[in-house]
């Protein structure tokens, strides 16, 4: 999304209705971009620099010399200056702005999902028209049913979105990123760096006083041909025999006959419905393939062998079956209410497609542009004004958008210049970035897909888990920003003065854009449904785009503007419908196997064969919980991730008397979280291509950032006081569990800073005592609570006495703050 306006007014480049959130953007004539060889460089959509950096830079935007010889840009290896050009300068405007697509091509390579082709021609007319129609029939679906039912529904949903994953998603896509290398430092402080440009074979050699690390861009390998192939259409073929077949009236043999007839079917399949099944289950594991790489089928493929070989097993083994053929599969995955037309479908098709459209239209009437411009006005003269700003906005880009990865690189494109020139370490910054845009899936209104999942496993209103998530997230970004803090005086990081006016006229002249997430809660609290809720919720964001006064009304959703909407929502859910009806595999496998009680069993047996104390067994069987999850996420996207955990780990939790609402968001937090684990930490991935900074460091400082994340889920699992956490109970528990929570994020953050705020640094010893402390404190009893406060108090009164014998820590503040024009 483009978080601010160009600097010059223009309006935001606009994608093509048929282009992915990953491609790059066309300007408001329609026009494709001219490639051009070489671009002035130009500072972050809106932002100049008066001043000098911390490295003593000059960062007045100064242009570069039209009449140099070489053609070079003398200025385009300056780290005082952020070009996003730089990681795809082919694609610059006509008048060589760069305000959201190189944003975009970036954000593209760090997505769960790989990103897709942009289609012209006839193609695309078709990719176009047949978006237009699924969104037309999921809008249909809220407000006038389909009489057959909602797997009539989800059957003709697949049968629209499935190949269009053939026509939008190549099959030889490739992937190359090129990790940030450090720069070699000379004796006397300057360095030199080589750097060659892989698509133009040209070589440029610069020289600089600056220590900062070198950036390679990273570079997105398109694949060699954006057309379908003739293999592409005859997937798209086969997907639509294969999905329509159980509604066609038409008989094949013993088979076809209708949808009834199908359904009639269920547990005797006929050989149509074997051989047409089995294309869809092949047609399903490629487009997982093509849209999140190998790993997902492999499990897919994993559990499918377990199902038809797990007889072979053992019988006095506990996860041995008595077995599966092949038919009896088909026929879960195929003419099953648990298969591939299971609930993860069925919330992508009811929910996740609604909510997709709703962020393509806030998109497009400059939502994302606001709330950036908001938490820069916010905060412009504190102290920590940068960090607080990149915070901020990844909170309030989160409220729009279920993406740590993309709202990593959204918010690094306009902050990492403010966090750089404010003396932030790459990787410091980094982790900071990362840990702000993995927010965005656990930030209310819209979280993550998962959440919607969980709304239908446990059967519960969507704003019952908005409730549940909504003090884990205070806790998650107050973690966040105290530890923003603590680097500020810790690191003596320099003010910058963000000069962007006065956010309450900001609020007057753009806070309309807050009305409709507003609405969303306020139709789900009066009980309409989150479909209904999210439908109407988007028809508001219309009618107010048209309140916009910017240069030439560039954010007002005129027809052919919502028609981009509208299949920008329906290509956006495209990977994920292809996601939740393979899971309809694992779910469906699990089911027939009874392989979820038998996993519960050997998970909370491992606990047992180390204690015999119940609640020492829950606690170990939380952390093992923990640590499955963790790896999980790491092979598999969050969707996928959360739909395995909770059919895996969420009955061992159940077994032990854990509540549903607990042990369902305690798998959803973990399935997260794979985004900032390393060694994959796709969120820290992308922090670390904006910033330029070396990757294991980085993952690193985003774990230190995003540290209560990982315990407050335990917090909630272990302790009936941590339902608190949740919302869960009286006014009294939730009171308490937040405030003792809080007061151990609080605690864990100086143990991991290295710094108490107002009064210094924090030795090893109380280091480790306030890491007790925070983690005795997650422990919502008295006794336990009583500990860990004491544990806390004698922490800080050591910091008090070491400030005391070393005097007055200074805070490494400057005298002259730099300014920036936002």
């Amino acid at each position: 999304m483009s978080p601010i306006s160009s600097p010059d007014g223009s309006s935001s480049p606009v994608r093509p209705a048929n282009s992915p959130a990953g491609e790059p953007a066309t300007g408001t004539g329609g026009a494709a971009p001219r490639p051009r060889p070489s671009a002035k460089p130009t500072e972050p959509a809106g932002t100049r620099a008066t001043g000098h950096d911390p490295t003593g830079h000059d960062t007045t935007g100064h242009e570069p010399a039209d009449n140099d010889p070489t053609g070079n840009d003398p200025t385009k290896d300056d780290p005082s200056r952020y070009d996003p050009s730089r990681y795809d300068p082919s694609r610059l405007d006509d008048d060589g702005s760069v305000p959201e697509r190189a944003t975009r091509d970036l954000a593209a390579q760090f997505e769960e999902e790989k990103p897709g082709r942009v289609l012209s021609g006839p193609a695309g007319l078709l990719l176009t028209a047949a978006a237009l129609a699924v969104g037309a029939l999921a809008l249909w679906q809220v407000f006038r049913p389909l009489s057959q039912g909602s797997k009539y529904y989800l059957i003709i949903f697949l049968a629209g979105v499935l190949p269009l994953v053939f026509l939008a998603y190549p099959a030889d896509l490739r992937l190359r990123v090129r990790i940030p290398s450090r720069r070699r430092r000379t004796a006397s402080g300057g360095s030199t760096s080589d750097s060659t440009d892989s698509d133009s074979g040209s070589t440029s050699t610069s020289t600089s006083t600056s220590t900062s690390l070198d950036t390679d861009p990273p570079v997105l390998t398109r694949p060699a041909s954006t057309k379908p192939t003739a293999i592409d259409w005859v997937l798209v073929v086969l997907a639509v025999a294969a999905c329509l077949y159980p509604v066609l009236p038409v008989s094949l043999g013993s088979g076809g006959g209708g949808y009834n007839a199908f359904l009639d079917r269920q547990g005797l399949l006929a050989p149509a419905d074997l051989a047409l099944g089995t294309v869809l289950l092949l047609l399903l594991l490629e487009a997982c393939r093509r849209t999140t790489g190998w790993i997902l089928p492999a499990v897919c493929l994993l559990f499918l062998g377990y199902g038809y070989y797990g007889g072979l097993l053992p019988q006095s083994w506990p996860v041995a079956h008595a077995g599966l053929d092949f038919s009896q599969l088909v026929d879960a995955f195929y003419n099953s209410d648990s298969g591939f037309y299971g609930t993860p479908l069925d919330v992508a098709a009811s929910y996740i497609v609604l909510f997709t459209i709703y962020g393509a239209v806030l998109e497009l009437s400059g939502a994302g542009r606001f709330f950036v411009e908001l938490s820069a006005a916010a905060f412009r003269r504190s102290r920590t004004a940068a960090g607080r700003t990149a915070v901020a906005s990844g909170f309030l880009l989160g409220t729009v958008s279920g993406s740590g990865a993309a709202t990593t690189v959204s918010i690094g494109a306009v902050t990492w210049p403010l966090l750089r020139r404010a003396g932030y370490p790459p990787e410091r910054a980094g982790g900071m970035l990362a840990a702000a845009g993995v927010g965005a899936i656990l930030s209310p209104p819209t979280l993550g897909a998962a959440a919607f999942i969980i709304a239908e496993y446990l059967g519960v209103s969507y704003l019952q888990v908005l409730g549940w998530a909504t003090v884990p997230t205070v806790l998650y970004y107050l973690g966040i920003l105290l530890s923003v803090e603590i680097d500020a005086r810790r690191s003596g990081v320099r003010p910058v003065v963000i000069d962007v006016g006065s956010p309450w006229r900001l609020l007057a002249r753009l806070g309309y854009h807050f009305a409709s997430l507003i609405a969303i809660i306020v139709f789900l609290a009066v009980g309409v449904s989150a479909t209904r809720a999210v439908v109407f919720a988007t028809l508001l964001a219309v009618a107010l785009s048209f309140l916009d006064r910017t240069k030439g009304r560039a954010y007002r959703l005129t027809p052919a503007r919502l028609v981009t909407a509208l299949v920008t929502g329906v290509r956006g859910v495209l990977a994920v419908s292809a996601v939740c009806a393979a899971a309809g595999i694992i779910t469906a496998t699990t089911t027939k196997t009874g392989l979820g009680p038998q996993a519960a069993a050997l998970l909370i047996g491992g606990a047992q064969a180390a204690t015999s104390d119940p609640t020492l067994v829950l606690v170990l069987t939380a952390l093992l919980a923990a640590v499955a999850l963790s790896l999980l996420g790491l092979a598999v996207p969050v969707t996928a991730s959360f739909v395995i955990g909770w059919v895996i780990v969420g009955p061992a939790l159940l077994d032990l008397g854990v509540s549903a609402p607990a042990a369902a968001m305690f798998v959803f937090y973990f399935a997260v979280l794979s985004e900032v684990s390393p060694p994959t930490a796709l969120a820290a991935v992308a922090a670390a291509a904006v910033t330029g900074g070396r990757l294991v460091p980085t993952m690193w400082q985003t774990l230190r950032y995003a540290l209560p994340a990982y315990l407050t889920p335990i917090a909630f699992v272990i302790t009936p006081a941590g339902l608190g956490l949740l919302g869960i109970g009286g006014v009294q528990r939730i009171a308490f569990a937040a405030v003792v929570t809080a007061l151990s994020v609080a605690v864990l953050a100086v143990a991991a800073g290295g710094w108490l705020p107002g009064v210094g640094p924090a030795g090893a010893p109380e280091r480790v005592l306030g890491a007790l402390a925070g983690v005795t404190l997650l422990w919502l009893e008295p006794v336990p609570v009583t500990v860990g406060v004491a544990l806390a108090a004698i922490a800080a009164a050591g910091v008090f006495v070491r400030r005391g014998s070393a005097g007055r820590p200074s805070s490494g503040s400057p005298a002259n703050p730099v300014e920036e024009q936002l």
